[in-house]
């Protein structure tokens, strides 16, 4: 008898889509590793019926082909490629030693014990030599090769004792501390905060050896505490002397010569929209009517690359820091403030060099023509969002009459977006009002409205503009470019957060990519003001995929465009750069540069990208903890945002500000994490704890320095 061949389903979900199927192609070959399928038996096999799923099978394996998991041994017939004696992935190290080793040619991550770690650090690639486990079922593995460091520099206290030091890592991921020679102190003084970086790991020393390469300040200090996030995250906080030297050199002049070989905008009425405390301005809207009676939109986007030489210092950093940094107290600009605020930056009645995507409108926001090319404009006004916000809801102020058009002509451009399949994340924000300390006095949220739409809608018309001049004809036609991608959502993900807002009384539709953005809006729009809104939005997001940079164009699902650049931002954005120059190459009719080049380039700015994001969300943290430390004692609503079997996070609705009620603080029962039902149950009173409870919970203790923030479940009946 034949063995029954395996088929694969999505659970949820009626169809598939590429990023699914994509895991379910990679499954079915990993399974039949011996096998080669063509794209008809791969349907078969994965019960697929439809014509164009079938078809997206071929788009799938050609993706694993070049990704170098799938050979093709002949025209439309792939298999597995042959996999090595060593696997090659990266290490996960938790706060007690634990290490777990994850790999794309694996279908779970597997335990490495810490004797067989041979000084693999959290985030090292490695190579692993796989084994059975003593214990029945599973398998264990070994380092035998650090392909590649995840981070060599550590941030930390300084101990110094009488013939040694020792750096004390922050890092939770860090369980080692670094040994520092006396003479490699560098100024660092005992209990003093300070960046080590490590030099060798003797193979029989338990410790790695280091030397201090910048002492951060006094622990608890504002500056120390964000300038060591910046340095726990890799990230520069000051220029060296070089780069600002050079930006100091650059001639600010604009030249008769330049401006005639660009379209003149400097009686154009321009404006810009900005946030009220903004410095680095880049991008402005000019307005006029035309003859014909429909109306001339201009986006002026700074011309950085104007100034930038590419083979200058100035370039080699502005691509190393790839983002500018922005924290609760601060911006850590990608280029020195002489470019970010003065020359580059779009001030009110000074003449700038600029890059432009330029409108015809009717009155229905339909899009008549357009042009690509550089500029000079003259701003009239520079307001902040709630300058224009006052002329939007009075219908009163500077400018009135072009700025409510340009409002209009914003909202229906958005409500084609949305029609079209876009989703609208739109976050509230938690912001601080900060003394002139840092120090945070006031809890605010800040939303998103129609002034932010208005600049939101033109700039997002502008950067698929620019994509879609580049990107026309096709990736098979289409020149090398900088694309903003964002992937289809992976819909078992999506099934499992649809099953779990169902305890609110939500669901999302899956039968269509439409469906799901559709009924996504919906929801979103649904829960607007709700105690689960942060919850659900946020899981929302994290549901989805990470929209990152690329030179394959794959579409931005988000905003259901296909074609989508980052184009708008070049003060602070190094992809925008990159855009700029590619731009002005292909418009001047110039050949197609190497993709390989600027995939890497890619990959850098993403990886950049999150580690500005991961920074702003430890600076949000920190001045959390800062906040809550003069309210210890006080009692607060809250609803459960998260569950581990550690203990219960809790969301004060008040301040939106997060905290922990640890599990060793639930003293009536002797509590266990359930995985099934994502929940801390009770064993002997059966009482439950499940996401999006009510609590009332009292602020116990906090760690500025860590953090952390403690809390009890407070059952005072006469607490507020």
């Amino acid at each position: 008898m034949s063995k029954k061949k395996k088929k694969f389903k999505v659970p949820g979900v009626e169809q598939y889509n590429r990023t699914t199927l994509r895991k379910h192609v990679y499954d079915l070959f990993r399974t039949e590793a011996s096998q080669s399928f063509n794209y008809k038996q791969i349907a078969k096999r994965l019960d697929i019926k439809d014509e164009s799923t079938r078809k997206l099978i071929l788009m799938v394996c050609a993706d694993l082909v070049e990704s170098g998991k799938l050979d093709e041994e002949s025209t439309g017939k792939f298999m597995l490629k042959p996999a090595t004696g060593l696997l090659e992935g990266v290490i996960e190290l938790g706060s007690r030693g634990r290490a777990q080793f994850s790999s794309p040619d694996l279908d779970e991550s597997i335990q490495i014990a810490t004797e067989n770690l041979h000084h693999a650090l959290h985030g090292d690639t490695v190579k692993v030599q796989v084994f059975a486990s003593r214990k029945k079922h599973q398998v264990e593995g070994e380092v035998v090769e650090i392909v590649k460091r995840g981070r060599s520099t550590f941030v930390g206290n300084v101990e110094v004792l009488k013939n040694f030091a020792f750096l004390s890592p922050d890092n939770k991921n860090m369980p080692y501390d670094v040994f520092i020679p006396l003479d490699a102190l560098n100024g660092a003084t005992h209990g003093i905060k300070a960046v080590a970086e490590i030099l060798e790991w003797p193979e029989k020393a338990k410790n790695p050896v280091g030397r201090i390469i910048d002492v951060l300040g006094v622990p608890g200090q504002n500056d120390t505490e964000i300038h060591a996030i910046l340095a726990e995250f890799e990230l520069p906080y000051k220029f060296d002397e070089k780069i600002d030297e050079e930006a100091n050199a650059i001639d600010a002049g604009i030249t008769p010569e330049e401006i005639g070989r660009r379209k003149d905008f400097r009686d154009v009425l321009t404006i810009t929209i900005d946030p009220i405390d903004a410095k680095d301005f880049d991008d402005a809207l000019s307005f006029r009517i035309l003859e014909n009676g429909n109306y001339e939109i201009g986006v002026h986007i700074a011309d950085v690359t104007h100034y930038v030489d590419p083979k200058s210092v100035l370039e080699k950093e502005a691509y190393e820091r790839a983002t500018s940094v922005y924290l609760v107290d601060r911006v850590v600009p990608m280029l020195p403030e002489r470019l970010s605020n003065f020359i580059c930056s779009l001030r009110p009645d000074e003449e700038k060099l600029t890059y432009a995507a330029v409108y015809e409108m009717d009155s229905d926001a339909n899009v008549i023509s357009s042009w690509i090319g550089r500029t000079v404009i003259k701003s009239n006004r520079r307001f902040h969002y709630g300058e224009a916000q006052d002329i939007i809801e009075t219908g009163e102020g500077d400018y009135k009459d072009e700025v409510l058009i340009m409002h209009k002509l914003a909202q229906l451009l958005r409500k084609r977006r949305f029609s079209s399949g876009s989703i609208g994340f739109d976050r509230v924000e938690v912001k601080f009002k900060i003394d002139e300390d840092g120090k945070p006095l006031e809890v605010y949220f800040k939303e998103s409205k129609e002034s932010n739409q208005l600049i939101e809608e033109f700039m997002l018309l502008a950067n698929k503009t620019v994509a879609e001049f580049v990107g026309k004809g096709g990736e098979a036609r289409a020149k090398t470019f900088v694309y903003r991608v964002h992937d289809e959502p992976d819909l078992e993900k999506l099934a499992k957060f649809n099953n779990y807002i169902k305890r609110w009384g939500h669901a999302i539709n899956m039968k269509s990519n439409t469906q799901i953005s559709k009924s996504l809006n919906q929801l979103l729009d649904s829960i607007g003001g709700k105690p689960e809104e942060d919850i659900i939005s946020g899981m929302a997001i994290r549901t989805m995929a990470k929209a990152e940079y690329s030179t394959k164009n794959i579409g931005h699902y988000g905003l259901a465009f296909a074609n989508y650049t980052h184009f708008t931002s070049p003060i602070r954005r190094y992809p925008d750069m990159m855009v700029h120059r590619l731009l002005t190459r292909y418009l001047a009719g110039g050949s197609s540069v190497k993709r390989q080049i600027y995939e890497e380039k890619c990959r850098h700015s993403s990886e950049r990208e999150r580690r500005a994001a991961m920074a702003e969300r430890a600076s949000i943290k920190y001045k959390q903890a800062e906040y809550m430390k003069n309210h210890v004692g006080e009692v607060y609503q809250g609803m459960v945002s998260g569950i581990t079997e550690w203990g219960i996070y809790v969301e004060m609705i008040e301040t939106r500000i997060e905290g922990m009620i640890r599990i060793q603080n639930l003293d009536d029962d002797f509590y266990y994490f359930d995985e099934d039902s994502y929940s801390l149950k009770g064993k002997y009173k059966k009482k439950q704890y499940n996401m999006g409870d009510i609590l009332t919970v009292q602020v116990t203790r906090v760690n500025v320095e860590l953090k952390q923030i403690d809390l009890i479940e407070f059952k005072d009946k006469e607490a507020k």
